[in-house]
């Protein structure tokens, strides 16, 4: 899908060395962006109204998934998804490196299983798809599928085995990153954003906040599932973004017996491994606008689901349950890019893919701040949804 507008696209938006930029909003998309723009030697202010991370970020499983994420129609946010992934091994070494802190990324691969043979026609059908865009996921028979995943339902039809998939704790690199942003001379400041401060030409020069003023050349929007409410952004480019409720749940199992190395993923459910014996378990998805709480029938599918794909669950230790909100789009795509004011980057509507795409949007915003123009980000353009409300 084109931009809409190669005329918004191409307007640059340029953040000198060592000058002023704003980042609002401090989940992993922002922090990510802060971390980036800061190692270029820009003087990089976080502006966020609750705790960094506590938004979708610390809901999420933190898979790195983007085969088992396809979907028919959807070649534009595969490719960037892709791109990611390939990404986040650099992204997380120097981090880490920096901090001395763990991520918790770990490379996996991910199982998917047919739990019923129309499950299986299902993923078969899928796994066709993913052929055709030249990706090289493997079909595996029940038999092969338990060599690998012992513990997985001894009633199965088949699995697709993806190999390059991985998985992070999206808690820990939250962690890490608020660590390295504060080695990097980044502040994050407790406030919330009330209105942006423009020049007489229209050029976004800073924002207005509950803690008062804060000057800059550019201001990089990551609200997260809040941006099509954000009544600080001009009617005219506010993003038609919608909170979806997940809600996911986490077991405790013994850190010497995992009760499974890879990904799992069946129709209903995934199971993703912590390398300490934990696992996630995700998620649902619920157009229940911005209701944040935890549901008995919500955590009843969850397990039900994954005592189906992995009867090991029933013996785990039960830790709890949360309910965040991912920013949807109308397209599934997320919105990056410059907007029709100078000045302004989004960096919003990611959906279930802000764990994934969270160092491609950071390296994207970094190569838009000195006035790049990536080729690739053309799909993601919010100049596609320019003067449209969310629905």
């Amino acid at each position: 899908m084109g931009s809409g507008s190669g005329g918004t696209y191409m307007n640059r938006v340029k953040a000198r060395e060592a000058s002023g930029v704003i980042v609002v909003g401090a989940g992993l998309i922002g922090l990510a962006c802060a971390w980036e723009l800061a190692g270029t030697g820009a003087k990089v202010t976080v502006v966020e109204r609750e705790e960094p991370g506590c938004g979708a970020t610390r809901v999420a499983a933190g898979m790195l998934a983007p085969i088992g994420e396809l979907d028919f129609g959807e070649p534009e946010l595969l490719e960037l998804n892709l791109r990611s992934r390939r990404l986040y091994p650099d992204f997380v070494a120097t981090l880490e490196a920096a901090t001395g802190l763990d991520t918790g990324y770990r490379h996996t691969g991910a199982l998917h299983v047919a739990l019923d043979r129309d499950e299986a026609g299902e993923l078969r059908r899928i796994m066709e798809l993913q052929h055709s865009y030249g990706l090289d996921p493997k079909w595996l028979g029940p038999m092969a599928a338990r060599e690998l995943e012992a513990g997985i339902s001894p009633s199965l039809a088949g699995a697709v085995l993806v190999e390059e998939d991985a998985v992070v704790d999206p808690r820990a690199l939250t962690a890490a990153l608020r660590a390295g942003l504060e080695d990097r001379g980044v502040r994050i400041v407790t406030g919330e954003v009330t209105g942006l401060v423009r020049d007489p030409a229209g050029k976004v020069t800073g924002t207005e906040t509950t803690r008062g003023r804060f000057d800059a050349d550019l201001v990089v929007a990551a609200p997260g599932a809040f941006a099509g409410i954000a009544n600080w952004l001009p009617d005219e480019i506010r993003p038609p973004v919608r909170p979806v409720k997940g809600q996911t749940v986490e077991l405790r199992g013994d850190v010497d017996e995992p009760v499974c190395e890879r990904i799992l993923g069946s129709e209903r459910v995934y199971i993703a491994p912590r390398p300490d014996g934990r696992v996630i378990l995700g998620a649902t998805s619920e157009e229940m606008g911005f209701d944040t709480r935890v549901t008995g029938g919500g955590v009843h599918e969850l397990l039900r689901e994954a005592y189906r794909l992995l009867p090991d669950v029933a013996e785990m230790e039960f830790v709890g349950a949360i309910a965040g909100l991912r920013p949807g789009t109308p397209d599934n795509l997320p919105l990056i890019g410059p907007t029709a004011i100078e000045g302004l980057i989004l960096a919003t509507g990611h959906y279930r893919n802000g764990i994934l795409l969270a160092p491609l949007t950071a390296k994207a915003v970094g190569e838009l701040a000195v006035g790049g123009e990536p080729e690739w980000l053309l799909a993601s353009s919010p100049a596609r949804f320019e003067h449209q409300e969310a629905r």
